[in-house]
């Protein structure tokens, strides 16, 4: 089932009555079935919300978000008890090898550098030398294929010069804005099945808190990419508007595939997650990504 995805611009007042989310703004009154929530975005910073409404929100595992003074997302609010075994699993995470993390890492970095490729190609624009560098990650990315495949994936992904940098103006925003939500979804598939987002298998930032979902989103961020180009060549707006940000929220909703099925992102990321979980406790060899074109 496709969860719903909030996003809230103005001062709002969010409570909880018989399994709904009641959103009352000066404008007008809603009621949403609490179950179908996935995520909730928070702009305003004069919202105010319940805590029955916000203990709601994180037993059905919908992700709330808070954004900063700059309108940008900056925290999450997660479900951390949302599997039966999660202690169990806590222990296999932690207790994994560095062997099986460089193979994870691995296979992270070569699904990431594909979809880098079909998105290119998919633009027109040649593809290689990805190709050719996907089939040669070695574990753990020792020679940093990831890294030499990004120089030549953002040099020809837009049709003008482009640095990539974490901060700045357009359309390095759109950009970050598209990454953060993505983020809180991998977050959001990660708690759901068994996972500590804190551990990661590449990132070991200290002052991260979401260093398994900066590893697992990796091969999903073309995505993002692909949906910032759409929105370049079909606006000129360079100012990351409410409707901009309403559609890098709807990268959520995307059609992905896997071998049998086909499944919204934000459905596929629960059956990649839960992939990993597996590897971790050795029930399986290899993360369950989808293609992210048909």
């Amino acid at each position: 089932m496709i969860k719903r995805t909030l996003f809230l611009e103005k001062k709002a007042s969010l409570s909880t009555r018989l399994e709904q989310l009641i959103i009352n703004t000066d404008e007008r009154n809603a009621s949403v079935p609490i179950e179908d929530i996935g995520f909730i975005v928070i702009e305003h910073p004069e919202t105010y919300v319940s805590i029955p409404a916000l203990n709601k929100l994180v037993a059905n595992n919908a992700s709330v978000i808070f954004c900063n003074e700059k309108h940008m997302p900056s925290s999450m609010l997660l479900n951390l008890d949302g599997h039966y075994l999660q202690q169990e699993l806590f222990g296999k995470q932690i207790q994994a090898t560095e062997p099986l993390k460089k193979q994870l890492w691995q296979q992270i970095i070569t699904h990431k550098i594909k979809n880098q490729a079909k998105l290119l190609t998919r633009l027109n624009k040649p593809p290689n030398p990805l190709s050719r560098y996907a089939g040669k990650v070695l574990s753990g990315d020792s020679d940093n294929r990831e890294g030499a495949a990004a120089a030549y994936y953002w040099k020809n992904l837009f049709d003008f010069d482009f640095r990539r940098e974490r901060t700045g103006e357009y359309p390095n925003l759109f950009l970050n804005y598209g990454y953060i939500i993505l983020r809180a979804a991998v977050a959001r598939a990660l708690t759901g099945s068994g996972l500590l987002p804190t551990l990661g298998i590449h990132h070991h930032n200290r002052y991260n808190a979401y260093c398994l979902a900066d590893d697992v989103m990796e091969p999903f961020r073309p995505l993002v990419d692909a949906k910032v180009v759409e929105i370049q060549k079909k606006d000129e707006e360079k100012d990351l508007t409410t409707e901009i940000k309403i559609e890098l929220l709807s990268v959520l909703t995307h059609t992905v595939y896997f071998k049998t099925i086909q499944s919204p992102l934000m459905v596929a990321l629960h059956q990649t997650c839960s992939s990993l979980q597996q590897c971790f406790t050795g029930t399986r060899k290899k993360i369950n990504y989808p293609e992210l074109w048909n």
